[in-house]
């Protein structure tokens, strides 16, 4: 039957644990998929904060009903924690997987990552970094790649240069800086929006990306999806974008008018590709 491993500690940094709960389906498939849910980047300077692994459940349970093992984490987060912690901890999560595959009884070659608004652009880049471990190091986690091979990316702040979000302070607090269009292409600033940014690492080897956005949304501009399944397209990646008419920023796209069955979309686009390509299981 279904069940959750809650506190799973995936990592420790400078003393403080990474924890994610692990979402065990009933009828499981054998894949698994990294959880990312949205935050600003951030968290509450409170001991009574809400865990951000245990918000928008209902990705997760659409997840595990058709037979995905979730892995929804905790990460660093602003202001307490600055770029790159946030994706260091996502990567350290898919490490962490590949890693204990097997305890998991899962694939280790082929893992999916979801995410929502920060998380949407946390699991992008998840997609598209060369993610390489290290060979030498001492920790076995850290050998492992931190690569995954299907991504849905709901609202996700993409291109920070070309399509920034609406609401600076969120992306300062996260990258530590502020940016403005007329800083030079080489101040700190621009280099740091920019390596931040997705968009800037899209090749051939990217996973196959699903991305969900409302057209109205007044917090991270639609655009941002719009330039990701460009530069996908132009890198002949597989990718789709679901334009959801009249819906703002948010996990269930408040505002749609007849919304599509997001839902479905996102089980679907794992279904069809995270196993294995027919040519290359053929080959």
């Amino acid at each position: 039957m279904a069940r959750v491993e809650a506190n799973v500690m995936y990592g420790m940094y400078s003393g403080l644990a990474l924890l994610l709960d692990v979402h065990n389906p009933e009828r499981p498939n054998g894949y698994g998929i990294v959880f990312i849910p949205g935050s600003g980047w951030s968290a509450p300077l409170r001991y009574d904060a809400a865990p951000l692994k245990e918000t928008q459940g209902q990705y997760v349970a659409a997840l595990t009903a058709a037979g995905y093992t979730v892995f929804a984490i905790n990460h660093r987060a602003a202001p307490r924690f600055r770029y790159p912690a946030a994706v260091e901890d996502a990567q350290r999560a898919v490490r962490y997987v590949r890693f204990h595959a097997v305890r998991y009884g899962l694939r280790p070659d082929r893992i999916g990552a979801c995410g929502g608004s920060s998380g949407a652009h946390l699991v992008s880049l998840l997609g598209v970094l060369d993610g390489t471990g290290d060979p030498d190091d001492a920790d076995l986690v850290n050998r492992e790649s931190a690569k995954v091979q299907c991504v849905v990316a709901r609202a996700g702040q993409l291109d920070f240069i070309n399509a920034p979000t609406t609401t600076p302070p969120f992306a300062a607090l996260f990258l530590g800086m502020l940016f403005h269009p007329a800083l030079p292409h080489t101040s700190l600033e621009y280099r740091t929006y920019q390596a931040a940014s997705p968009v800037a690492y899209v090749t051939k080897a990217a996973a196959p990306f699903l991305l969900l956005h409302g057209d109205a949304d007044k917090m991270v501009p639609f655009r941002n999806s719009e330039l990701m399944r460009e530069a996908l397209e132009q890198a002949e990646v597989p990718v789709k974008l679901v334009r959801i008419e009249g819906a703002d920023h948010g996990p269930d796209f408040p505002g749609a008018i007849n919304p599509p069955d997001y839902l479905a979309e996102m089980v679907h686009w794992f279904d069809e590709h995270l196993p294995v390509p027919k040519a290359a299981a053929a080959g």
